[in-house]
């Protein structure tokens, strides 16, 4: 049998494909624009990226391939910055991603009852913050927290206390970004919550209130088991948005990015210092890769504890 005959129906496959093609042609230049402008604007920095990671690069002059220097640099002395940022994210989290989504939840359920008059107002004005700008509302609890004249402590001197060093000491600095992060994304996780409330049957709290079980039984043992996907959701959208604190960081501390002894540096704001300021556009791709391994690993660990738990 010739090579021609076994090709047969490869060739024809591949012929009817060309034919459907130049058959749909019109269709296939209408949306043409959107993949040219993804190729150019999204693929292929994210392929100069991965070059990137492994080159020296200044942003002028020429690109030197450097091999695994980049990340070598990283796991020496030299990424300390960058692995502190890490630290700092992990810090955060702990410190207002639990308290944000237990209230989440509590206002969820709260909001979620028709007896509460007015509902409707309360989720939008809960939500509003989500839709201010973030450097707008950060220039504001910047002002706020200030140590001389700043609302806080004048309200603090008005208590009997000494104003504190919001923005001046390393946990005090963390608190305030707290702060500033729990009252831009309290009512969007707010509105998760909400939306998985509302598709659990109401006849299953019923069911179990007519059975004996008091409001709040049913509450941890009937509402939460079943809102654990859109808790783990709402996890794992906190874990990469901690992790990605930007305008937050650089509108609290604009002078010194990262706030005293980089106690608010995040990895966004350390990757953006290394290109941005010290032009080292190699060092800063490798860091942006070794930071999304390290955000995949923890929402996979996520995912299995969930699963486990289950």
């Amino acid at each position: 049998m010739s090579v021609e005959a076994e090709a047969g129906p490869a060739v024809k496959k591949t012929k009817g494909m060309w034919h459907e093609v130049v058959r749909n042609r019109w269709a296939y230049i209408f949306i043409s624009p959107f993949y040219i402008l993804f190729l150019i604007f999204g693929l292929g920095p994210f392929l100069f990226s991965i070059y990137m990671s492994f080159a020296k690069w200044e942003g002028l002059g020429p690109i030197q391939f450097v091999g695994l220097k980049n990340f070598q640099h990283l796991a020496g002395p030299g990424g300390k910055i960058f692995w502190d940022s890490v630290l700092n994210g992990v810090i955060l989290f702990l410190m207002y991603v639990p308290l944000m989504t237990f209230l989440a939840i509590v206002l969820a359920v709260i909001l979620n009852s028709a007896r509460v008059r007015g509902f409707r107002f309360f989720r939008t004005l809960l939500f509003a913050p989500y839709v201010t700008s973030m450097i707008a509302a950060g220039i504001t609890f910047r002002l706020l927290l200030v140590r001389e004249g700043g609302l806080f402590n004048v309200f603090l001197e008005w208590l009997g206390f000494a104003p504190a060093p919001w923005l001046e000491a390393e946990w005090p600095a963390r608190i305030s970004l707290c702060l500033l992060v729990i009252w831009g994304w309290l009512g969007y996780n707010m509105v998760i919550m909400l939306a998985g409330l509302q598709t659990i049957p109401s006849e299953l709290t019923e069911a179990a209130q007519i059975d004996g079980a008091s409001p709040i039984q049913a509450f941890f043992h009937i509402t939460i088991p079943l809102l654990k996907p859109v808790i783990l959701f709402s996890l794992i959208l906190s874990t990469i948005g901690t992790f990605g604190l930007f305008n937050e960081v650089m509108a609290l501390t604009p002078l010194n990015p990262g706030g005293p002894k980089h106690a608010i540096t995040t990895p966004f704001v350390q990757v953006y210092q290394v290109a941005f300021e010290n032009f080292r556009f190699g060092r800063a791709s490798a860091m942006s890769y070794v930071y999304a391994l390290l955000i995949l690993a923890l929402t996979l660990i996520q995912n299995r504890f969930a699963g486990q738990r289950d």
